[in-house]
């Protein structure tokens, strides 16, 4: 495994993390067992970056009994969030702070995010009810050891939270897609800048870059190495950049486990070939003509309160503009329609509590009337009361 220093403490952090949000469910409970397998794979090549949040629903709790039963909790270094968004007075800080403790059954969180900040005000109004003494009283006692926050929005309002605050890490999306996008390249110079580690999520952009490239993307990187996964060719990318400290990644299959672990020890900053980053530029360039929703299946839009399974309706929207219509089709009315509780575009009231979760910026309710336009004919209509009908739904 290769380590990056936390210029900030000198702690050595894997350059693979383990992002815990996409654990495997078994109905609605996590799979403990598969999810311990992994975690436990990953802890012996070398990963010591494990990240969870208090809103990934079990996330905290299969992490907590992971380590309790493996005794591992002095080899990780352990990753969690505060849900500012849940926050009215200090005393849900609080009251919610207890509470990871005791999911991830320890006294003590290495690493600390305010989750999903998106400005300066947003900081400001947690300052105003006494954030800044909670986390100095946090740190005084040992319970919190590092302070950062995660970030999506904009490079200037990046900045401006940068510079609000005494940061010890941030953790920002980047993938290369998102050079020039949120924080992007220019927050993530400006942060190395300040002295702060960097954590990178959604390198794979919520799997659009390792299952979703369309024929023109793959034969891009085919050219300069036909043997290199799309997923080698996206961490590669990231790890090309030394000012990145760890890559979280949401593994949920030992061999992905493996297959990362791999390419993290093989990637060094600087590595790449202008041959490879030609390669890129060309993918990059086939992937964004073919893309419709910039919908990355990050699920913060979730729950819809009329049902809509809004990561799902995009991703097929999308596959069938890359992939093929009728395969798209048959995706959606399977994933969307079939189901005892629908969960399709047709739903949708337009109450817009998902756009104000949206951490792309995404005009949700607009696009959720083109994926109906899309999919949901009156064949569609037909046919899927036939088949619930037969289903007995």
């Amino acid at each position: 495994m290769q380590y990056r220093l936390n210029p900030k403490n000198g702690d050595r952090l894997s350059a693979l993390g383990f992002g815990c949000m996409r654990f495997t469910r078994r109905g609605a409970a996590i799979d403990q067992e598969k999810a311990s397998r992994e975690m436990k794979r990953a802890l012996d090549l070398g990963v010591n970056y494990f990240d969870t949040a208090y809103v990934y629903s079990g996330s905290e709790a299969c992490l907590g009994q992971f380590i309790k039963e493996y005794g591992c909790r002095d080899q990780i270094r352990l990753a969690t969030k505060l849900p500012h968004y849940l926050i009215r007075r200090l005393d849900d800080a609080e009251r919610i702070f207890r509470e990871e403790l005791k999911r991830l059954q320890t006294d003590h969180v290495d690493y600390y995010l305010m989750h999903m900040l998106s400005d300066k005000k947003t900081w400001d109004r947690l300052c105003a009810m006494g954030i800044r003494e909670w986390i100095a009283e946090k740190k005084k006692s040992g319970e919190i050891r590092n302070i950062g926050f995660s970030f999506h929005g904009g490079a200037v309002a990046f900045r401006e939270l940068v510079d609000a605050y005494d940061w010890e890490f941030c953790q920002i999306q980047f993938n290369y897609m998102d050079e020039h996008a949120q924080a992007g390249v220019e927050g993530l110079m400006y942060a190395h800048e300040k002295g702060l580690p960097v954590i990178v999520m959604e390198p794979l952009r919520g799997g659009r870059l390792a299952g979703g490239l369309n024929a023109a993307a793959k034969a891009a990187f085919a050219r300069v190495n036909a043997d290199r996964a799309p997923v080698d060719w996206a961490l590669r990318w990231i790890w090309n950049h030394p000012e990145v400290t760890v890559v979280l990644s949401g593994m949920n299959d030992v061999s992905q486990v493996e297959e990362n672990a791999r390419v993290a020890s093989e990637s060094q900053p600087g590595a790449l070939t202008d041959a490879d980053l030609d390669a890129y530029r060309d993918a990059l360039a086939a992937l964004l003509a073919s893309v419709r929703v910039n919908c990355t299946g990050c699920n913060y839009c979730q729950p819809c309160p009329r049902g809509v399974n809004i990561p799902t309706c995009f991703a097929n929207y999308n596959a069938s503009y890359t992939d093929g219509y009728i395969n798209a089709l048959r995706e959606y009315v399977m994933c969307t329609t079939l189901r005892k509780d629908r969960a399709n575009a047709g739903l949708c009231v337009k109450c817009g509590q998902c756009e104000k979760r949206c951490p792309q910026g995404i005009a949700i309710r607009d696009e959720l009337d083109k994926v109906k336009r899309r999919f949901e004919s009156p064949f569609y209509r037909i046919g899927s009361a036939v088949a619930r009908k037969m289903m007995k739904y």
